[in-house]
Order: structure tokens, then C-alpha cells, then sequence
């Protein structure tokens, strides 16, 4: 029968990791956030602290309920600490061997019972399954970004994951009030693998100048009523996780119309990865986002 799940370890404190915690801990879970870099657990937290302050604002969230929210949030400097969590969902970097590495490290401390989980958005569950000693208990679960305020989740079973595994995913995504979509485990899943070539295709069309950033964005906004631009979008998703995203479908596809756009690559290359860095399609170190080309 299903595990059930109590204590929800999460590993690495970003944007998606601090988010996967907020929605775990308001949803009653209690919660083990950990990253390699104790700082990032810190500023994680804060973030943490400072979405609930708005979400109480708002009114979606009573001040009790966050600071009964904030209290079952612990940080967790080393992966020793996860000890006692019945799942741990690893939203680390957009790379497999990262990936990898951090699940070979948590088999080794976690009891067997305990599930894992990936919010991996593109690398296949099946090879990061294969990497751990239980790999029936080990599974998908793609949160979409900003997850306090995305509905959806998506789910995403390997080859070995077993059906207890996949009825606890369920149960846990709904307790969390979203809604799942069962994806099959090929590159990219279903949101990315549509969206992202989306996204590659106004990077062209940037490149060979059909339009400028601002022509691109407003044309798709207001032509195909987009709630933000796609070029705007890929510096809020980050230029590098576009970039990583698209070198797996091309490379798990092998087709050529996945194929990254170079001017997305230069922008990796420079370092200008989007908001987290100031600098992407649109620069953000002023009042207002400029468009850089």
C-alpha cells in the first residue's frame, strides 16, 4: 500500500526548492529544506517568509496559518538530516550529474521505505531512478515555477516505478491543492517539450531579425493573448535552463528542430542568464526592463 508520506525533505533552496517547501509546509507537511550552500538555506527561508507575508496581504492565507506554516520548516545543513523524511524531492541544478550524485548520497541515508522524487523539468526519471537503490520508489514530480501560484504539477513515472509510488504522488499533489497531469517519461515531458521550442523559435525569430524583443513580446501578448512575452518569460525561467532544456530535447530526440538558437547560447556564454542575473533579453538593473537588442 501507499507510504504515507509526513515529512517532506526538499533539496536545494532556489527558486523552485524554496517554492516546493512553501506550498509542503502551508499544506501541513512538515518540512526539511536543505542546499549544498547553507546560505542559500538562509536566504530560501526568507523568501519563504516574505511569499507567505503576501499571501496573508492578499487574504489567500491567514496569519496563523503562516506561522504554523513557517514552524513546521526546518533547515537542514547536511543530507544527514533527512533522515527521518518519507519523501525527498531533489530541485537542484538542470544537470544530470548532479542530479545523480545527490541521489546516490541520500540512498545512503535514507531508511528504504522512504520515496524520491525529482522536479527535474527535461532529464529522464527512468536514468535518474537507475542511479538509486530503489528505483520502484522513485518518481517525477515537476513543479511549474512560481509553484505558490502555479496549479499545475506534472507526473512522470520511470520505467520501474510502481504503482504504490505513483497512488502516493497522487494523494501528496492533491493535498498540496494542485492539479497533476500524468506526463510519459520522454525528454522534456509535455509543458517544456511545447513551450520550449516556443520559446527557441522567438529567439530566432530575434536572431534573424524578423522583429525586435519588444515586437516579439507585445505581438505574442496581445496576438495570441500570452500573459507575458516569450523572450520575457525565458529570462524569468532563466536563459541557462532554456538552454539546458533544449540540449536535452535535441539531444534525446535527435532532431534537428530542436536545435538551440546560437544567440541563446551567446547569451549563456555572457553570462547574462536573465532576472537572476539582471541581464537577458531585457536588462533589469534600471527602473524599468530595457530590451538589450
Amino acid at each position: 500500500m501507499p507510504v504515507e508520506i509526513k515529512k517532506v525533505g526538499v533539496i536545494g533552496a532556489g527558486q523552485m526548492g524554496n517554492g516546493i517547501a512553501h506550498v509542503c509546509a502551508l499544506a501541513g507537511y512538515d518540512v526539511a529544506l536543505h542546499d549544498a550552500d547553507p546560505d542559500r538555506i538562509r536566504s530560501g527561508l526568507a523568501t519563504i517568509n516574505g511569499n507567505m507575508a503576501k499571501q496573508v496581504a492578499k487574504g489567500t492565507v491567514s496569519e496563523e496559518e503562516r506561522q504554523a506554516a513557517l514552524a513546521r520548516i526546518v533547515a537542514a545543513e547536511t543530507t544527514e538530516a533527512l533522515v527521518d523524511c518519507s519523501m525527498v524531492i531533489e530541485s537542484a541544478t538542470e544537470r544530470e550529474e548532479v542530479k545523480r550524485k545527490i541521489f546516490t548520497g541520500l540512498c545512503a541515508v535514507l531508511p528504504p521505505e522512504a520515496l524520491l522524487a525529482s522536479n527535474t523539468s527535461s532529464i529522464s526519471i527512468t536514468r535518474l531512478a537507475a542511479a538509486t537503490d530503489r528505483p520502484e520508489r522513485f518518481i517525477g514530480i515537476h513543479f511549474m515555477n512560481p509553484v505558490p501560484l502555479m496549479e499545475l504539477v506534472e507526473l512522470v513515472r520511470g520505467i520501474a516505478t510502481d504503482d504504490d509510488t505513483f497512488e502516493a504522488a497522487k494523494g501528496f499533489v492533491t493535498r498540496l491543492h494542485k492539479t497533476y497531469a500524468v506526463a510519459e517519461d520522454f525528454p522534456a515531458f509535455i509543458v517544456n517539450r511545447i513551450l520550449l521550442p516556443m520559446i527557441n523559435e522567438a529567439i530566432y525569430t530575434l536572431y534573424e531579425g524578423v522583429g525586435s524583443v519588444d515586437a516579439i513580446d507585445r505581438a505574442m501578448k496581445l496576438g495570441a493573448n500570452h500573459p507575458m512575452g516569450p523572450l520575457q518569460l525565458a529570462d524569468f525561467i532563466g536563459l541557462d535552463t532554456c538552454l539546458a532544456i533544449m540540449q536535452v530535447l535535441h539531444e534525446g530526440l535527435a532532431d534537428s528542430k530542436y536545435r538551440p538558437c546560437p544567440l541563446l547560447v551567446k547569451y549563456v556564454e555572457a553570462g547574462w542568464l536573465g532576472r537572476k542575473t539582471q541581464r537577458g533579453f531585457y536588462d533589469y538593473r534600471g527602473e524599468k526592463p530595457v530590451p538589450t537588442r
